[in-house]
């Protein structure tokens, strides 16, 4: 085939990403700075309200716990009333949250204001999601995906950098800076995002709505959920609630434990930028098996750093921390579009979509709950074995599962 056919071929496979989803990548970026702004600060702020550490957890773990419990009535809304209007919703929700959670006057209030901010973000969690899927060109859902993780993790981590600072002026700034960054987002999605055919009427209720039944028929979906848990366990939850224990038993200093989340995000970023391409080009099912394996061997291996020395120790520990955000680059972005290609771009997906949230979710919420039971009896090493294991049981049903990506004739792998 000549050079300029070539070429017009793989122009042809790899379409544009619409500038309404950049809309929602750049929404996502100020979110993510916000929410990263509060969370350095969340904790000594529910101390301040005289409580013990179990009750500042607390408080951490509210904001999961709602988004957990609130997705299926997420999935409803996004089904009768549209994405953009839920999107909007939920992002005001949250503003408002954030708001009454910087004047909040007792623990009680505090408690009750940060849940509420959980309900508001799996409306717009869920409700990006459907309007990424709708939006997304199929031989385009894996850049989009990369796209939208990069701008949720870049500004994951500028936001504690910025929250540290704002905390200078009290503890309550940065919640009061967070609900501005949140009106601002919520001003944007709604100018970019105000075209007609995005509409909420007559739109969303034009388009049949997919069932969570008819979503489970397929084996594709079936791995998805496996795959979520396993994911949310190890990425969402075992990384950030019990790997930083880890990093300072293996060397008794505080910086280690943000040096070694650092490096993992790093690692993630990193293969984020080439993982969704990848994706739209050799299929979901092999970045997502090779990416949980990845995982699982790393995670797997992580709890024996603390039987090493160390130097040797610290060196290990940060290799791998690497090596499984590296993982997490090649899962989230590949999972994320064989949901978008179970849905498709002509069906409502809101339950479908908040279903596989709530696998996710649930991953992060109870992941960290058992490890670190099973750290406290019988230690770190075989905690993090466990979840090594939790990755590779998640990666099993993509065996079975088919591949959903079907490239057009001149990309399809087996011509090549």
């Amino acid at each position: 085939m000549p050079e300029a056919e070539r070429s017009t071929a793989a122009t042809a496979t790899r379409p544009p990403i619409p500038r309404e989803i950049w809309i929602l990548v750049g929404a996502a970026f100020v979110i993510a700075v916000g929410f990263g702004i509060v969370s350095p600060v969340l904790p000594a702020y529910a101390r301040s309200f005289d409580v013990g550490v179990a009750a500042a957890s607390v408080i951490v773990s509210a904001f999961a716990f709602f988004r957990l419990v609130f997705a299926p009535a997420g999935g409803l809304l996004v089904s009768r009333l549209g994405e953009r209007p839920v999107y909007l919703t939920g992002l005001l929700v949250v503003a408002a949250s954030s708001f009454a959670t910087a004047f909040a006057q007792s623990y009680g209030q505090l408690l009750l204001f940060r849940g509420l901010g959980g309900v508001g973000s799996t409306m717009f969690t869920i409700s990006a999601m459907a309007l990424l899927v709708r939006l997304a060109p199929p031989q385009a859902r894996g850049r989009v995906s990369s796209a939208y993780g990069s701008s949720f993790l870049i500004g994951g981590m500028v936001g504690p950098l910025l929250g540290g600072l704002l905390a200078g002026w009290g503890l309550r700034a940065p919640f009061v800076v967070y609900g501005v960054a949140l009106l601002l987002a919520a001003a944007v999605v709604a100018v970019g995002l105000g075209g007609a055919r995005l509409r909420p009427a007559p739109d969303a209720a034009d388009r049949p709505v997919m069932r969570l039944a008819e979503a489970w028929a397929s084996p594709v979906y079936r791995a998805v959920l496996c795959a979520a848990v396993a994911n949310g366990w190890a990425n969402f939850g075992v990384r950030m609630a019990v790997l930083p224990l880890l990093a300072i038993a293996v060397l008794d200093r505080p910086w280690v434990a943000g040096a070694v989340l650092a490096v993992g995000a790093v690692g993630t970023a990193a293969t984020l930028q080439f993982s969704g391409r990848l994706a739209d080009r050799v299929g979901r099912r092999p970045l997502v098996l090779t990416g949980l394996l990845v995982i699982g061997v790393s995670m797997g291996v992580l709890g024996l750093t603390t039987t090493l020395g160390t130097t040797t120790g610290l060196v290990a520990l940060l290799a791998l921390s690497l090596v499984s955000g590296v993982g997490a680059g090649l899962v989230n972005p590949a999972q994320q579009a064989a949901v978008a290609d179970v849905v498709g771009s002509d069906r409502n997906g809101g339950p479908v979509l908040s279903a596989f949230q709530m696998a996710q979710d649930g991953g992060a919420i109870v992941g960290p709950v058992l490890i670190g039971l099973v750290a406290d009896r019988a230690g770190f090493p075989t905690a993090f074995l466990v979840t090594g294991l939790v990755c590779v049981l998640g990666a099993l049903p993509w065996l079975r599962a088919p591949e959903p990506l079907t490239p057009p004739g001149p990309a399809r792998l087996s011509d090549r």
